[in-house]
């Protein structure tokens, strides 16, 4: 943990000197909050990805994966300069279709916006820049599958804006929370983490209200620094027609949520080439014991962790920067990062090494035009009970317009 934060110095201290008259450059927008920003009418865009993953071994052979991993239409319309209307549409895998966003948007002056529909959870920088031309790797980062549940969205209400004066953009929503117990039992765990809760605006219920929100600071020269936050419960449906006098009914229901509480941070800072990356998800868990003994399986508690943690910090550098006229860029880069969803656990479970992992990864990022991309990277991935690393040789191209 201590290396994020001294990474995250370091950019601070590299950029004290900075003039904030160009700090609008960092003053980063997603492919949504550029069609909310486009003229009256219809708005199409979109992007997708293939991938091909295959795992190296010293000893034995293994097939390869190939993938079609994501197409992805966004499809908007704005009704006035006020009034606007955008969904980003998702077919996954070849074969899964989600709708990943669909929120009405209303400009009350200035410097609000009020949001309502399926909303993504500003938590970090992937869950919200997720288009495969924003990010190195074939592969998002780790930590935002493991501990952000990228992509996470759920229904919800609430406030954006930009406050110029100040350099500083904002998010604060309510939204419902993870479904954590259904008729299959409890859906968290030490391995899963939270990501199977995710109700994604599916049939989704709500047994009590979270919330999340998110500010953006901008006002330094090629620095952008995020900070975010989520608190609340998860849901259970155990709370559905329970009458408010049956102690033992709510203590049951009780035992079957947890409370949650995610804070993250973010650092980007581009100079001259140069592109520095940090990341930083911190999650505390309560009622865990409880949760654990409610969920047992076949005599044997569920391992859910009481924290988790996970961070990365990630440098390229464009190496045709030097070159004029050259509107192509060709990006090495090397990312670390550690991610472990036992960084804590109550006493009647033991910390299992597994869930500690260290992952490498280095590659190129090959932009042949703003919007494609070729990408190469190979990955080292290793948990506290292996004594090597594994590693998968990753390729794919990504688009975005």
């Amino acid at each position: 943990m201590k290396k994020i934060f001294l990474f995250a110095f370091g950019l601070c201290a590299l950029t004290m000197h900075a003039q904030v008259a160009d700090s609008t450059k960092n003053v980063y927008a997603n492919s949504v909050e550029k069609m909310l920003n486009n003229k009256p009418g219809l708005g199409i865009g979109g992007y997708g990805e293939v991938h091909y993953n295959q795992p190296v071994y010293k000893s034995t052979k293994d097939i390869g994966t190939l993938d079609v991993h994501r197409l992805v239409m966004f499809l908007g319309y704005n009704f006035s300069n006020k009034t606007q209307f955008v969904s980003e549409i998702e077919f996954e895998y070849a074969k899964e279709f989600w709708v990943e966003q669909m929120f009405l948007q209303h400009k009350i002056n200035h410097y609000i916006n009020f949001r309502a529909g399926l909303l993504l959870i500003p938590m970090g920088i992937i869950n919200e820049y997720h288009e495969p031309t924003t990010f190195n790797g074939v592969e998002r980062p780790i930590i935002d599958n493991k501990i952000a549940p990228s992509t996470w969205r759920e229904i919800g209400f609430g406030l954006s804006g930009n406050i110029w004066q100040i350099k500083t953009k904002y998010q604060l929503y309510v939204v419902n929370g993870f479904n954590g117990y259904d008729a299959n039992g409890g859906l968290f765990s030490g391995s899963k983490a939270l990501r199977e809760g995710r109700q994604k605006g599916s049939k989704a219920y709500i047994s009590s209200p979270n919330f999340t929100g998110k500010l953006e600071y901008y006002g330094v020269k090629n620095l952008n620094i995020g900070v975010s936050g989520y608190l609340g419960k998860s849901q259970s449906r155990l709370y559905n027609n329970l009458h408010k006098d049956s102690t033992n009914l709510i203590q049951r229901a009780d035992s079957s949520i947890v409370n949650i509480s995610m804070i993250g941070a973010d650092i980007r800072y581009n100079l001259k080439g140069i592109k520095m990356t940090g990341q930083l998800y911190y999650t505390s868990l309560g009622n865990t014991e409880q949760y654990n003994i409610f969920t047992s399986k076949d005599g044997k508690y569920n391992d859910l962790g009481s924290s988790m943690i996970g961070y990365y910090a990630e440098i390229g550098y464009n190496i045709f920067q030097p070159l004029q006229n050259i509107k192509s860029e060709l990006m090495p880069f090397v990312r670390y990062e550690v991610f472990d969803t036992h960084h804590t656990v109550v006493d009647i479970i033991t910390k299992n090494t597994k869930y500690y992992n260290t992952i490498i990864t280095t590659g190129l990022t090959y932009t042949l035009i703003k919007g494609a991309v070729l990408k190469a990277d190979i990955q080292f991935n290793k948990s506290k009970a292996d004594e090597k690393y594994s590693k998968v040789l990753n390729f794919g191209f990504g688009i975005m317009f």
